[in-house]
């Protein structure tokens, strides 16, 4: 290997060497007719082994470097066999959420023009019923029955064929593409983010030295990709009993099970789902004495599951929010308890969400919300400490480009010299501490008479009210003018149950709103029993979609009381 090669690979190899005995994946298998669960497992060794029998079973099927493959597998010991062995390929490692819907995917998969598939059966007779949209995927691999039939190998076939194969595996650069990973789509289109292997390095560094992981410990991902890291850092994964796709609806029995069962030392979920988990914890007085740190990211967490969370762990042990996008992650984090002892109270009278310190290595600045395009950074302007604005980064984790989307990499990218900043699409502000703020999406400002409004500031006022769970702010007219608009969703049992009480619940409201001058001019007030939100997350609100919703109510109620 030469000084300029590098796979991602090669980071499970090396843990492969120094712990090859470690269990690196474990995996709930079956369950009996009690309930019981029985979990299977690979080994770091193990594991490795098969991962280069996929690399080679791969480039003896003909795929080559740079070779678009998309993985299409459920969670399972398989899928990150896979994902590592595509990589090591060369192969790009092509992603798409299946909860954005067969509409969703389809555009993804148009704008790939995928070289092949590894996927489960559904997905190829899908492809086989297509073949005038996926004439270009030769290579294609079914994980599951009915390989022959589909015109393909099977898993087993190309692993075995790979441990037969003597064939060299080839070689990468760090700046070779690894990976296509599509956006969760909820503030426009979904688009493939491009990441080299050296991004995926840096990831794996900047978290593990922030959060201290140590070697040995044991994750439990809620989102699978993220059992990569740990693989990466000599960190066993245990993928959890649940659907990805759908984290809101999580079982948090399942959660516990595994937690407790198979001694876990860190967990990441979606809010969403430690909102589920944390409930079902308070009402049974669950405890986590394993647990050192639990981590969240796809949306701001609200300050009750912080607080719900917290007290499930020992002192010594936190919940950290990491803040960053699909497009550059990490970039900011900041702890629970720093959140419940400093900064709570700031963010429930409109000061926005504190994101923590910026990672070492990453940079951020705040410059004039802009919506054209900002070719160089000398045609930024940026902002004082405490003034709202958009918020760019760069460093080692931001991506480069979307696939086959120039447009909307000239819209996310500002050059640098031989350099680059990204665009988060968020505004926000330093305070005189040096932390980061999140005021909202830069999609999302409501832009009123009196002034932008930003989403994540104004909710905040209506969501210290007992009864509401989340709310979002909309904007109803023309760009300048907009009425600002609250739409409240109620918590569980709390929705009105007459309108005698939708209108006590909306004075009650109103009041909350009028006291703080961010929100005094809101004067509407609508309820909706569950908030549409993403696939990815559940959690972030699909606030477009919502304004159309909103929209026509006031349009109807308008004509109500003529």
């Amino acid at each position: 290997m030469t000084d300029d090669e590098f796979n991602i690979a090669d980071r499970l190899r090396i843990s492969a060497a120094i712990v090859p005995r470690q269990r690196a994946v474990i995996f709930p298998e079956t369950r009996d007719a009690a309930g019981r669960v029985a979990w299977t497992h690979m080994t770091f060794q193990q594991l490795d082994t098969e991962v280069d029998a996929i690399a080679r079973g791969l480039t003896e099927l003909g795929v080559r470097p740079g070779h678009r493959i998309v993985l299409m597998v459920r969670p399972s010991i398989e899928f990150i066999a896979l994902t590592f062995g595509i990589m090591r390929a060369g192969a790009c490692c092509t992603l798409i959420d299946p909860g954005m819907g067969k509409r969703g995917v389809l555009r993804c998969l148009d704008t790939v023009n995928p070289d092949g598939f590894v996927a489960i059966t559904p997905v190829h007779i899908v492809r086989r019923l297509m073949p005038w949209r996926f004439r270009n995927a030769r290579f294609n691999v079914v994980v599951g029955p009915r390989a022959r039939r589909l015109g393909c190998e099977s898993y087993w076939q190309l692993v075995n064929a790979g441990r037969r194969s003597c064939i060299p595996i080839p070689a990468t650069r760090a700046t070779d593409s690894a990976a296509i990973i599509f956006t969760s789509g909820s503030t426009g289109p979904p688009k493939g983010v491009h990441y080299e292997h050296g991004m995926f390095n840096a990831q794996v560094d900047l978290i593990r030295d922030r959060y201290r992981i140590q070697p040995g410990e044991v994750d439990l991902p809620g989102f699978p990709l993220f059992a990569l890291f740990n693989l990466a850092m000599q960190v066993t994964s245990v993928i959890p009993d649940m659907d990805p796709t759908r984290p809101a609806s999580v079982n948090p029995e399942r959660i516990v099970e595994a937690i407790e069962s198979q001694d876990v030392t860190q967990a990441y979920g979606s809010p969403a789902l430690w909102n589920r988990v944390g409930r079902y914890c308070e009402e049974r007085n669950v405890q986590f004495p394993t647990l050192r740190r639990i981590l969240s990211a796809g949306a701001p967490v609200p300050n009750h599951v912080l607080q719900r969370m917290t007290n499930t762990l020992n002192s010594s042990a936190d919940f950290f929010t990491p803040y960053g996008a699909t497009e550059c992650l990490p970039v900011a984090s900041i702890s629970a308890r720093e959140v419940l002892e400093e900064t709570a109270a700031l963010t429930a009278i409109g000061k926005g969400t504190c994101v923590g310190h910026v990672f070492d290595a990453m940079r951020v600045r705040i410059i004039e919300t802009s919506s054209g395009v900002l070719r160089q950074i000398e045609n930024t302007v940026s902002l004082a400490n405490g003034r709202i604005g958009e918020i760019i980064v760069s460093g080692p984790v931001a991506t480069r480009e979307y696939f086959q989307r120039p447009h909307a990499t000239e819209l996310a990218k500002i050059k640098d010299g031989d350099s680059f900043w990204h665009r988060m699409g968020d505004v926000g502000y330093f305070d005189d501490v040096g932390r980061l703020w999140f005021c909202g999406r830069k999609a999302h400002i409501v832009s009123a008479t009196t002034g932008p409004m930003y989403s994540v500031c104004c909710e905040a006022i209506f969501n210290n009210h007992p009864a509401i769970y989340r709310c979002a702010l909309v904007g109803i007219g023309a760009q300048g003018q907009q009425s600002p608009v609250i739409v409240a969703e109620p918590e569980s049992g709390k929705f009105p149950a007459s309108d005698r009480d939708a209108r006590q619940l909306r004075v009650e409201l109103l009041h909350l709103g009028a006291q703080n001058p961010l929100t005094a001019n809101i004067s509407r007030i609508l309820f909706h029993r569950s908030l549409p939100v993403d696939t990815r997350h559940n959690v972030k609100i699909n606030r477009e979609l919502l304004a159309v919703w909103a929209s026509r109510q006031v349009s109807v109620l308008s004509r109500i009381h003529r």
